[in-house]
């Protein structure tokens, strides 16, 4: 027993000896619990939509996936603890659409946007939606809108945080409208979805996924979505620009970023295993019923994406008035 024990070992080792250190490495791959930070509050869409993916690793991988929420200051907090955390594979983390924008608005994020982070792969795009309390008496975007000019200076508008995806999403719609109205900032979509129903604000721009329950149970009325369709599970709704503004368009999407020296075979390893994932029927129809749509693409690809990304929405927001705090 001794003796096949030891040829078993020898040749364990003269196979991991004969793999490429990048493949034996991604092999070894994973040995301890890994966590996903998302720098939002749980309920939100970045918590939401990581939540299923988080599930699907662990069964993959064979080690724990964890989520912890680290909210505030549109997401810098949590994604710091990303950037400076061990480039090893063992710290993700999820942003939104409002990661490339944070320059823009905050003056001293501690890491670099682009830099300090390597794309390990997008997870979802979504639908945002614009939302009013039923007691504002308003059901159409035009009446929303008709109803901020003949008051100027006295809307207020709820998002998750400033930098986050719902305030790019609410800013291209209030320019687009031509209301004036002030951005009231909150650690994430519910707080602001409280605040909406509440009628302490009087609009609130937020991921589809968030807002979905509380459409259906008569607590807010769906305005429009951002997307330039109609999404199938919520037909009644029309699109932003069938409301008349299709220069309030969004596309609002979720991915996965790990530190920028995590080793490219532990990012490969990780994004097959999240697209086997996203491809499954049972996540496709998990996402749908949240109005969310599963984007498959390389890290290489993910990355390009996020810096046009990059470049096009920090000019968005430049363009709206946009100042660092």
């Amino acid at each position: 027993m001794k003796r096949r024990t030891l040829i078993s070992s020898a040749l364990g080792a003269a196979t991991l000896a004969s793999l490429p250190i990048g493949s034996a490495r991604a092999q070894a791959f994973p040995n301890k619990p890994i966590r996903i930070i998302v720098p939002f509050t749980p309920g939100s869409a970045t918590d939401t939509m990581s939540r299923p993916i988080a599930e699907r690793l662990t069964a993959a991988l064979g080690q724990p996936v964890t989520i912890e929420n680290r909210a505030g200051a549109g997401g810098t907090i949590g994604m710091n603890v990303v950037a400076k955390a061990p480039a090893d594979g063992y710290t993700l983390g999820v942003i939104s659409t409002g990661h490339v924008v944070n320059p823009v608005l905050y003056s001293n994020i501690p890491y670099d946007t682009l830099k300090d982070f390597a794309g390990v792969a997008p997870l979802a795009s979504l639908p945002s939606v614009l939302v009013v309390s039923p007691s504002l008496g308003v059901k159409t975007v035009r009446e929303l809108v008709a109803m901020a000019k003949a008051k100027p200076g006295s809307f207020n508008y709820a998002t998750a945080g400033v930098g986050s995806a719902a305030h790019i999403s609410a800013e291209k719609f209030r320019v687009a409208a031509g209301i004036d109205a002030v951005h009231v900032p909150f650690k994430g979509s519910p707080e602001s979805l409280t605040e909406t129903m509440g009628g302490r604000t009087q609009f609130t721009v937020t991921p589809l996924s968030s807002a979905a329950g509380h459409i259906k149970e008569g607590r807010l009325i769906a305005l429009a979505v951002s997307t330039p369709t109609r999404v199938p599970a919520f037909p009644d709704i029309p699109t932003i620009a069938e409301a008349g503004f299709p220069k309030g368009e969004f596309n609002f999407w979720v991915g996965l970023l790990a530190p920028a020296a995590t080793p490219r075979d532990i990012v490969a390893r990780l994004n097959d295993e999240i697209n086997k994932a996203l491809r499954t029927p049972e996540m496709k129809e998990r996402f749908a019923r949240l109005g969310a749509e599963p984007m498959i693409m390389t890290p290489g690809e993910y990355d390009a994406f996020l810096r046009d990304e990059y470049n096009v929405l920090t000019e968005v927001m430049r363009a709206a008035g946009a100042k660092p705090q």
